[in-house]
């Protein structure tokens, strides 16, 4: 995996851009944290690119939604309590 800053990146546009060839990912980032990946497509492989991405990206967002559940104890909700939860939510909307 290779990290270029956006300093880098700015300055050599054309050096990222042969070295993403290699490296097939870049990590972008800005005073030395993270900011974005940098990845190669194809015309032909452009659609199942994008649609690979936001199936990552969905499940990155589950992940985070299950720690946080498990953080709060939500993780310990049993059915019925779930069922209620949502009667009782249906029965608000409905007024």
């Amino acid at each position: 995996m290779k990290f270029i800053s956006v300093r880098d990146f700015r300055i050599r546009p054309g050096d990222v851009w042969k070295q993403l060839k290699v490296d097939k990912d870049i990590i972008i980032t800005s005073n030395g944290k993270p900011i974005a990946i940098l990845y190669p497509v194809e015309q032909d492989n452009l659609e199942s690119s994008l649609i690979t991405l936001r199936r990552a990206r969905a499940l990155l967002a589950m992940e985070d939604i299950q720690k946080e559940a498990v953080n709060k104890g939500l993780d310990k909700t049993t059915e019925e309590e779930i069922e209620k939860e949502i009667k009782a939510m249906r029965l608000e909307r409905s007024r």
